[in-house]
């Protein structure tokens, strides 16, 4: 079974779905490779105006695959291969408007790349949390850098520092998403934002939200 799911429809809509949810659709370096390749290919396909990334089973992602850390050669190599392919970076700046649709487990690396995307849709009872510090380590999927310009400092200081999980009344109250669904709407809730985008060139708004992006205290969102 594909860990990632990826199709483009006629209307240049590119769905990017994480397909492992027996493992709560953590993120493994098979799942990273193919994330890579696929935000290449939207970017190199003309046609392709908007991505849109979820979640297959209980949750959008419950972060990193935490059973292959340490598993590098060493660590100088598992550094370079995160250089050599910057998902993150790729994502930031990519030309496609992103749309994340977000429910259940949002944690870790299953928050930072939503946090990177243009467009937030959250389903009721999902949760948000970083909660990188509580293993030893920071969220370095950008998690420092793009919660704080999204969300009040304080805010944002509270969860990189405690891990604890947020809901989504208290996500939308503070920016982190930008609407908040009920059980089942995510679909609906897409094809509103896609119907206000239609069929414009993107170009402009998306340089401008990258812009945006790179200001302290900016953040990006499609309201």
């Amino acid at each position: 079974m594909d860990p990632v799911l990826f199709s483009i429809d006629e209307r240049g809509v590119a769905t990017i779905t994480l397909n492992r949810p027996g493992r709560l659709n953590a993120i493994n370096m098979a799942m990273r490779d193919l994330l890579w390749e696929y935000f290449r290919a939207c970017g190199e396909i003309e046609d392709v105006r908007v991505i849109v990334f979820g979640g297959e089973g209980r949750a959008f992602s419950a972060g990193a695959d935490i059973s292959e850390f340490g598993t590098a050669p060493s660590v100088m190599a598992s550094r370079a291969a995160r250089h050599d392919r910057d998902l993150w970076w790729e994502l930031l700046n990519h030309r496609c408007l992103t749309i994340a649709l977000m429910h259940g487990f949002c944690y870790g690396a299953g928050l930072e790349l939503p946090l990177q995307c243009d467009v937030r849709i959250a389903e009721e009872g999902a949760s948000f949390a970083l909660p990188e510090v509580t293993l030893g380590y920071i969220p370095s999927a950008c998690g420092t850098q793009t919660l704080s310009r999204l969300v009040p400092q304080g805010v944002a200081s509270h969860m990189i520092l405690t891990g604890e999980p947020i809901g989504t009344e208290a996500a939308l109250r503070w920016g982190l998403v930008d609407e908040v669904v009920a059980p089942g709407g995510l679909d609906a809730a897409l094809e509103r934002v896609l119907a206000r985008v239609g069929e414009r060139d993107l170009t402009a708004r998306r340089r401008a939200l990258v812009t945006l992006a790179s200001i302290p205290g900016g953040g990006a969102g499609v309201r």
